[in-house]
């Protein structure tokens, strides 16, 4: 019999995939999930009995956060990453290494084919598929929902004849939960004027008032919250729990598809919005303004690379190693204040602060320099401008 591995999540497009690729393909079925932050054990066994019921051969739960971490969201941390000053790629960047974990796993068990339960009209397809053409060219690639044009009601419809009931409320919405936040697409996310309804996001308003917390970034990494040192995947989940709390980072990212459509999806992501933001004002502090130029320019290009399923080219590799090494001097702790929806950075302290210096405070003193030099900095400075305007007898109005 036939072997193919499906990237299975346990959500409905790939349980419908896992009924239809053994009972209308004929296929021995082996389900991997990868977990990319998003399940806890208790998820795990529940989707893995699910998949055993559903007729998977064989399901594997494949845990790669630490993996996940040091790979990925530690170079988006450093590049500020979000994508059209909105979305800190969440699925994006887990898609990419789902993907690559479950070709490398199809190619361990020696499957044939490999499938996914990804639509054609969105960016995952693509995501999926350039990782499994560049790994294994040799697997054939299968993807039912894609090929068959499948609506969410006809899948549920499917799987209640086969005597698999899934509840249609349940597939209104799409929800996609890792270590880097969480995606939430329903009807009004496919509309242009709709907001998602506030029960359609994961985590609800429990706190008022205000809470403070501090991160700690070693040479950009964060390594510490409120003073506790734990590797930074850790502190992103203890940070999340606390900032959930007040119903934190909830947007609705608006952007142009891999494909060429215009896409909307909600997300809720507490964790990476607090971190990127409180770690891009630790860099205003710490680095100089040509160091952040040219992070902005780069760490752009990287996420939007990253973003549309390019992360096996070897410039991203070339990127990794100007942002990181960009990050020496990215030390200190930055205090931000919780709140109810929305949170806001006080300040940071740093030993690496750029403004804890003798030479001079803004538009205060200047102690580095007389009034003269001042004075000649600035005609020389002028030069330029000045003899174009002389020459081109330019009147200015």
């Amino acid at each position: 019999m036939k072997k193919v591995v499906l990237a299975y999540s346990g959500g409905l497009d790939t349980s419908y995939c896992l009924k239809y690729l053994k009972n209308e393909k004929g296929y021995e079925v082996h389900t991997v999930l990868v977990d990319t932050g998003g399940f806890d054990e208790e998820e795990l066994s529940a989707i893995e009995k699910r998949a055993y019921e559903l007729g998977s051969a064989q399901h594997t739960n494949l845990t790669i956060v630490d993996k996940y971490y040091d790979k990925a969201i530690k170079y988006l941390i450093f590049g500020n990453v979000l994508k059209n000053n909105t979305y800190p790629l969440s699925v994006s960047a887990e898609r990419v290494f789902q993907a690559i974990e479950a070709i490398k796993y199809a190619k361990k068990v020696g499957a044939s084919a490999i499938a996914h339960g990804s639509t054609g009209a969105g960016n995952d397809q693509i995501r999926f598929d350039l990782i499994f053409q560049t790994i294994a060219p040799e697997i054939e690639i299968i993807t039912p929902i894609r090929d068959l044009k499948l609506s969410r009601q006809e899948e549920v419809d499917y799987l209640a004849q086969n005597g698999v009931h899934y509840s249609w409320e349940k597939a209104q919405y799409s929800i996609n939960k890792g270590l880097w936040g969480t995606s939430v697409g329903g009807k009004e996310t496919l509309t242009s004027s709709q907001p998602l309804p506030s029960e359609a996001y994961p985590s609800q308003l429990q706190k008022e008032g205000e809470e403070k917390v501090t991160l700690h970034f070693e040479q950009g990494e964060l390594v510490a919250l409120n003073g506790k040192k734990d590797v930074p995947e850790k502190n992103i989940v203890k940070l999340e729990k606390l900032a959930n709390a007040y119903a934190i980072g909830r947007d609705i990212h608006v952007g142009d598809t891999i494909i060429g459509i215009k896409g909307r999806v909600g997300f809720e992501a507490a964790a990476p919005l607090i971190i990127i933001k409180a770690h891009h004002l630790l860099e205003k502090h710490t680095l100089g303004k040509w160091q952040q130029y040219w992070k902005e320019q780069l760490g752009n290009w990287y996420g939007m690379l990253f973003h549309e399923g390019q992360f096996l080219d070897p410039v991203m590799r070339n990127i990794e190693t100007f942002l990181q090494d960009t990050q020496k001097t990215v030390n200190g702790t930055v205090t931000v204040s919780l709140k109810p929806y929305h949170f806001s950075l006080d300040g940071i302290e740093s030993k690496n602060d750029l403004m804890n210096t003798g030479f001079g405070q803004y538009g205060e003193m200047n102690n580095a320099w007389t009034s003269d030099d001042a004075k000649g900095f600035i005609k020389i400075l002028g030069n330029a401008q000045n003899i174009f305007s002389s020459v081109n007898h330019l009147d200015h109005d």
